[in-house]
């Protein structure tokens, strides 16, 4: 493969570790509260989600692909999903279990199956995402050529770039955990809380003006 097109493979790969939505957000949160093994394990899940949607959109005929990802009721219900989840976080987070003495505690275990599922439902259910692989396929299948060898090729570089990136964020990410207090921490779960929320109501609209 050229080398400008290993460059754009890495520059898309960066760019979707830096997308501003939901998983940013969930990824930084899980990796300063449990640490790099938990956030590892979301982020597969997370990839993995991005992965199906790559596939779906490759090997999909055109029509049933744009039929999915433009279907307002799957906005709905993603929508719907992440405002309810959204909610839970923001009324129910169980901040005592967490902090102890006005320091972070780290459990000291992690159901990484839990957080793996919860990466890549959390990423699934934006549709969204679906129509940003479709655009990408489309794109660089007909530079291409559809040639599946090159294809399959710049997509890994897309997704080794974008796990990569990922886990820069979670180590940094993680320098932050001794300077938060207790009431930061509250703060910021709250916060999680009304961006989840936020998005939510954003899919949900997007499924009603599509």
């Amino acid at each position: 493969m050229e080398f400008a097109y290993i460059t754009k493979a890495v520059g898309i790969g960066i760019f979707c570790a830096f997308m501003i939505g939901p998983v940013f957000f969930m990824l930084i949160e899980t990796s300063i509260l449990k640490g790099f093994r938990a956030a590892f394990v979301f982020d597969l899940g997370v990839i993995l989600a991005d992965v199906l949607f790559l596939f779906l959109a490759y090997f999909g005929s055109r029509s049933v692909v744009n039929q999915v990802k433009d279907n307002p009721m799957l906005f709905y219900i993603g929508g719907i999903i992440m405002i309810i989840y959204g909610l839970i976080m923001f009324f129910l987070q169980k901040n005592k279990e967490i902090i102890q003495d006005e320091k972070l505690v780290i459990p000291p275990t992690s159901n990484y199956f839990q957080l793996f599922l919860k990466g890549f439902f959390l990423n699934f259910i934006n549709i969204g995402v679906l129509g940003f692989w479709v655009a990408l396929i489309v794109i660089y299948g007909a530079e291409f050529q559809m040639n599946n060898q090159k294809i399959f090729n710049f997509f890994s570089i897309v997704i080794l770039s974008y796990l990569a990136t990922d886990i820069g964020k979670i180590l940094l990410a993680k320098k932050l955990r001794d300077k938060l207090t207790p009431a930061m921490i509250f703060k910021m779960k709250h916060l999680m809380g009304v961006i989840l929320v936020g998005f939510g109501v954003f899919l949900f609209v997007k499924g009603l003006v599509n």
